[in-house]
């Protein structure tokens, strides 16, 4: 026999070359983990990074800025305003086609009205006394009085 084709099973396979040599990182982003593990101060950008952030904050705080957003209308809200508006009961889907005609309320879902329905039952079981919304008959509602 010759020795090519003997194998022995103690040995195991020979890796790779490339595999055996330790990696250094050509990313220059990339940290060693110990380094990575130090106090925020000490870590490179650091001190960019809290400026950012300081002058972001005093932005928002600045006494120029006293002009406020007019805060966006959450679904529920919306179908309240319909709901108080129109005096009726409606359904889900009503509601929907009116918050978007008025513009108080868009989305890009595929089922809104589901979603509305949804959200007005969960308002009626976790705050009984405070919804907004009664259940008037099967998929209508109307505003609390």
């Amino acid at each position: 026999m010759s020795k090519k084709n003997k194998t022995s099973k103690g040995k195991k396979a020979a890796k790779p070359a490339s595999a055996s040599k330790a990696k250094t990182p050509s990313d220059p982003d990339l940290v060693p983990l110990n380094e990575a593990m130090k106090p925020e101060a000490k870590t490179k950008g650091a001190k960019k990074l809290k400026a950012a952030k300081a002058g972001k904050a005093e932005q928002a705080r600045a006494p120029g800025n006293t002009e406020a957003k007019p805060k966006k209308l959450s679904c529920l809200d919306a179908a309240a305003q319909v709901l108080k508006g129109e005096g009726k009961p409606m359904t889900c889907k009503a509601m929907i086609d009116a918050m978007f005609s008025l513009k108080l309320w868009h989305s890009d879902a595929p089922t809104p009205a589901a979603t509305l329905y949804s959200a007005i039952l969960r308002e009626m079981t976790k705050k009984p006394d405070t919804s907004r919304f009664v259940k008037t008959d099967r998929g209508l509602f109307t505003i609390m009085s």
